[in-house]
């Protein structure tokens, strides 16, 4: 090699060591650790060019890649890893919670004899409690910061849970809920939005997506509490709702010893604390450019939008972070409107609709559902960095329609082959009769105060009833055949409540799994990822805490009016509702949602720059950029994939 190509490469390794963030001063001899590792970047580059046999101007670009490629092989520390973990804990928690009431419900109804509205009300006064609290969580992020947020929600977490596992009757059980719900809130729009600004950006979409996997591993964790303790009919409820407080007392003594979002810090002036967690957060490599990037970012956005009035004032009067808040606020409701908190809180409901007799029987087949979830949940941590945000989230709802509709039909071809009433008792004279009235088993059991009592002949149904059930006890009739439970089950009589007797009872169990097979790796993790990315820092906390204020909202919509939507529209219609909301949200899906991958959190703003309606237009672009670097006086222009090798 020339001597004049060998000042080449070294001028050029020495500006490569400069962009990482190794700035030397003029008239000062560098430091010998950095004498050390330039050395070593110009020992891999001469040993590659050496190999590749090249020489001369030719041999410039080669060394310059094997430089970067050098630079790449910085590990990420542990300790990313561990910071990521416990912040997860608060989406344990989140599954766990909302994943129990599914099989502690079935235990409880009887126990306590709710009704249907007192269910529902058990189920969406968490999600309401939570629906306040992550509204209020963008104030209290913004205050206080995120460590002492998600210490909070811990403290909470802990609080509700002993309330529900010493709970003497559904009031206490209403407080208990109430109380873990704001905890839930305020962990729901908390957590990732901090292991986004602790994450490196090539580790960010997944590192976001584990909070999803730990939700839909909470919520398998909670459906196997539910199996395991099913068979204690008495107080096996107090220990699936109890549980959830050992996790929230390990992430709360956790988090005493873990750090400060970076990124607030910064933005309330403690820049030395900041670059010190950078550091831990970043090992090896170096800080300065993410550091000046955070920095810089904050000082613009503080010029441009100003301080005066309240940060959502500022967000919707700002067109970019006004676009922004639709979209993320967009994908959240529908989230819920396609229906996943109905799946998760009533999953062991709807099985049990759509067949399954036995009570166990239908909570560890609700554990098969949330196992799915859980699964398929992995598949995209790892599709998200492979795919990108859109095609992934375009295509789990496009196929989450698709499971709704078959869904849908399975309750329909249950209804229409429902049993026919074909014995009339004669009900005593104080008794309510308003249950003779219908004509097939389908209809008796939309009315919830009504059962089906019938026998069995061979495989077919006969001498089948509709009467009043026990106010006391669902397990059996008011009067008539069915009015003793110990008697009738003697004589062969059989007794339903909240489902019919039907040879297709799989097809739920077969809708439920597709329906999480899609949703799980895209709908699932992608709301809560987007919102963690799309906003500036400036509007982070408050747009995250809108976003997830509607996410609760509509899940107290979906949830609370699920049983009574059943009852109206049917089974097989509610189910049809849903899957014209999913259809709504693939055309929102497609003309809004940009792709954010593998972009700094400082470079989205500018994807919201044009209508809201082009946001989806830059798929054709997606990964491509270029890149100059200043060789000897001149712009030396690395090809497209050579410059996919650099973060």
């Amino acid at each position: 090699m020339s001597r004049k190509a060998s000042e080449n490469v070294e001028y050029t390794l020495r500006s490569l060591s400069s962009l990482m963030g190794e700035r030397r001063r003029k008239q000062q001899e560098p430091d010998a650790a950095s004498t050390a590792g330039e050395r070593s970047l110009l020992a891999a580059a001469e040993s590659s060019a050496s190999l590749q046999g090249s020489g001369g101007g030719g041999g410039v670009g080669d060394l310059e890649r094997a430089a970067r490629r050098q630079f790449q092989q910085d590990e990420t520390p542990a300790f990313v890893y561990v910071v990521a973990v416990f912040s997860a804990l608060g989406g344990f928690l989140f599954g766990y919670d909302t994943g129990v009431v599914s099989g502690a419900m079935l235990l409880l109804k009887r126990q306590l004899s709710l009704d249907a509205l007192w269910q529902e009300l058990l189920v969406s006064s968490t999600v309401g409690a939570a629906a306040v609290s992550a509204l209020a969580g963008g104030a209290l992020n913004g205050v206080f910061g995120r460590r002492a947020a998600i210490l909070l929600a811990s403290a909470l977490f802990t609080a509700g849970s002993t309330v529900l596992a010493a709970a003497n009757n559904k009031e206490t059980l209403l407080a208990g809920r109430l109380v873990v719900g704001l905890g839930i809130g305020i962990a729901s729009m908390t957590v990732p939005v901090y292991i986004a600004e602790v994450s490196p950006p090539n580790l960010r979409g997944r590192l976001v997506t584990i909070n999803t996997l730990f939700i839909t591993g909470g919520q398998f964790f909670a459906s196997v509490v539910d199996g395991a303790f099913s068979y204690l009919q008495k107080d096996g409820w107090r220990y699936m709702l109890g549980l959830a407080a050992i996790p929230a007392v390990i992430q709360f003594f956790g988090f005493l010893f873990l750090p400060e979002s970076p990124r607030w810090l910064i933005q309330k002036g403690q820049t030395q604390k900041a670059r010190r967690i950078l550091s831990q957060m970043r090992g090896n490599q170096t800080i300065d450019e993410e550091y000046d990037s955070i920095k810089n970012n904050i000082e613009e956005e503080e010029k441009e939008v100003g301080s005066a009035g309240p940060v959502i004032c500022r967000m919707l009067s700002y067109p970019p972070t006004r676009r922004a808040l639709i979209v993320g606020c967009g994908l959240q409701m529908f989230q819920q409107l396609s229906g996943i908190n109905t799946i998760m809180y009533y999953s062991a409901t709807i099985l049990q609709m759509s067949g399954v007799e036995d009570d166990r029987l239908a909570i560890w087949l609700a554990s098969v559902t949330a196992f799915t979830n859980f699964i398929f949940t992995l598949v995209g941590v790892w599709l998200v960095e492979k795919v990108g945000r859109r095609k992934l989230t375009f295509g789990s709802l496009a196929g989450t329609t698709v499971a709704l509709i078959i869904l849908a039909l399975g309750f329909l071809l249950s209804a229409q082959v429902s049993p026919p009433i074909t014995f009339n008792p004669i009900a005593p004279l104080d008794q309510n009769t308003s249950c003779t009235r219908y004509s097939y088993c389908n209809e008796c059991m939309l009315d919830p105060d009504c059962g089906f009592c019938y026998k069995m002949n061979k495989s077919a149904v006969s001498d089948s009833s509709c009467v009043p059930v026990n106010k006391a006890s669902t397990n059996e009739a008011a009067w008539g055949r069915c009015e003793n439970e110990t008697k009738f089950k003697t004589e062969e009589v059989f007794w339903a409540y909240n489902f019919c007797p039907t040879p297709y009872s799989w097809t739920a169990l077969l809708g439920l799994i597709l329906y999480l097979v899609f949703f799980a790796p895209g709908m699932g993790p992608m709301p809560w990822t987007v919102n963690s990315e799309i906003y500036p820092l400036w509007a982070r906390s408050t747009g995250n805490a809108c976003s997830s204020g509607i996410n609760w909202i509509f899940n107290v919509l979906v949830s609370l009016t699920f049983l009574h939507t059943a009852e109206y529209l049917t089974y097989y219609g509610a189910f049809f509702l849903y899957a014209g909301f999913a259809a709504v949200g693939l055309l929102f899906i497609y003309g809004c949602l940009p792709e954010t991958k593998g972009k700094k959190l400082e470079e989205i703003e500018s994807l919201f720059d044009n209508r809201l309606c082009t946001c989806g237009a830059s798929d054709s672009d997606e990964g491509r950029y270029i890149e100059y670097i200043r060789v000897k006086g001149s712009n030396y222009h690395l090809s497209d994939n050579d410059a996919s090798d650099v973060e």
